[in-house]
């Protein structure tokens, strides 16, 4: 009978643990932002964009066929 009185208050102490650990998660901001990771791999901003070539490959078609 008192291994389970033991196993009792460690059981307690640990879900006490687990759910101290989660109010300091929701505190500190862990779930503030969760779809941004996933959105943030599907926009890659690091490139720049591509150059756009200089000559008459620049100008509008109209501009090119009128000359």
């Amino acid at each position: 009978m008192d291994e389970l009185l033991y196993l009792i208050a460690i059981a307690l102490s640990l879900g006490g643990l687990g759910l101290a650990a989660f109010l300091w998660a929701l505190k500190s901001g862990q779930f503030d932002d969760l779809d941004g990771a996933a959105h943030r791999v599907l926009f890659d901003d690091d490139l720049p964009p591509p150059a756009r070539p200089m000559g008459d490959a620049a100008k509008p078609a109209e501009a090119v066929r009128g000359q």
